[in-house]
């Protein structure tokens, strides 16, 4: 595979590319293991089938974003692929909380990589599993199916668009032994190009330690509104109903006439003002430089915004993946004055 980052962006999104994650695996076996993390997340996995797989989100108790899971079971153990990162806290964190419920729990990002790509399908055949774009995988093989492209059942989505850019989002992350990665598979940075560009949001770049999902328009994919107790629910239904988030996910297409391009952390300003920062940054092999941002939810909507990057401003034209008015959605109704009811 050329070296060239539009080619590789071009051939991981025709589906004739792999590409090598910075990602983690933490792995919960035994009976109780969904009903176990469906207790403790936002989505709702209690009934994943084998095979099956899901987003989930562990918040802490002021709804705001710990860690994200990307859960796939096999019928005998769950495998959450995670950020690189967030492995051993993780793996640490769920170790604590096994109480006397049948789970065992093992960080094995030691043993297993996790390759990506984009897929129409994936058909069985045998012991093998024909997949487009990587040749074959042992039916076995742990397979995640990124929930991105639809608004999830018990989800909701606060894009106002009518075509979504995640509308045809077929990415597949895929387990695999570490010896199995392709050696021309393509890095991170290809995805990254192309997951900006459906709105995606990722635990290292887009979350802080102030993150609430609605923020990212996560309850999207990872958070299903009808499900039971679990931490951070409160925050969740408060926001969903009857607040609003503090920040709201923008979408930048960024001016690159001077060849300088952003890059997370740079300030998003309007005028001379500071409005909020970059969280993801990209050149993308047909839009250009392009960007994910998180700004203060009162930031007008129709205001011509700016990235500054090492001093230098580029101009930033802003699309809405969260609107202002995401949030209070529960229809409560008004109790007149006092004074306006005896009038």
């Amino acid at each position: 595979m050329s070296g060239n980052p539009f080619e590789q962006q071009r051939a991981l999104a025709a589906g004739a590319a792999v590409a090598v994650l910075d990602r983690g695996i933490v792995t919960v076996a035994g009976p109780d293991r969904l009903t176990w993390l469906d207790s403790m997340t936002s989505q709702a996995i209690a009934g994943l089938r084998p095979g099956g797989s899901a987003e989930s989100l562990l918040l802490d108790p002021n709804g705001r974003i710990e860690h994200v899971l990307r859960v796939a079971d096999d019928g005998e153990t769950a495998w959450l692929i995670v950020d690189a990162a967030e492995a051993a806290p993780l793996a640490a964190w769920l170790d604590r909380m096994r109480f006397m419920l049948r789970v065992e729990v093992r960080d094995r990002s030691p043993e297993f990589a996790v390759v990506g790509f984009f897929l129409a399908r994936i058909q069985p055949g045998g012991d093998q599993a024909a997949v487009d774009g990587l040749g074959t995988l042992p039916a076995s093989t742990p397979v995640w199916r990124d929930p991105w492209s639809s608004i999830q059942p018990g989800g909701h989505g606060y894009a106002e668009v009518a075509h979504h850019p995640g509308d045809e989002w077929s990415w597949v992350e895929a387990v695999v032994p570490r010896d199995a990665v392709p050696a021309d598979a393509v890095p991170q940075s290809a995805f990254d190009a192309l997951r900006i560009a459906a709105w995606r949001p990722d635990w290292t770049t887009e979350v802080d330690e102030r993150s609430i999902p609605h923020e990212l328009d996560w309850l999207r994919s990872a958070v299903h509104l009808g499900k039971g107790c679990y931490r951070g629910q409160e925050t969740i239904a408060k926001v969903h109903n009857l607040g609003h988030p503090p920040r709201r996910l923008v979408f930048l297409q960024l001016d690159g006439s001077d060849t300088v391009y952003a890059s997370h952390g740079d300030p998003v300003v309007l005028g001379d003002d500071a409005v909020g920062v970059v969280t993801s940054a990209a050149v993308h092999y047909e839009l250009g430089p392009i960007a994910l941002a998180l700004v203060k939810r009162t930031t007008d909507p129709a205001a011509a915004l700016a990235v500054v990057h090492e001093g230098v401003r580029l101009a930033a034209a802003q699309e809405i993946v969260v609107p202002p008015t995401a949030g209070a959605t529960a229809e409560v109704p008004r109790i007149p004055r006092l004074g306006a009811a005896r009038r």
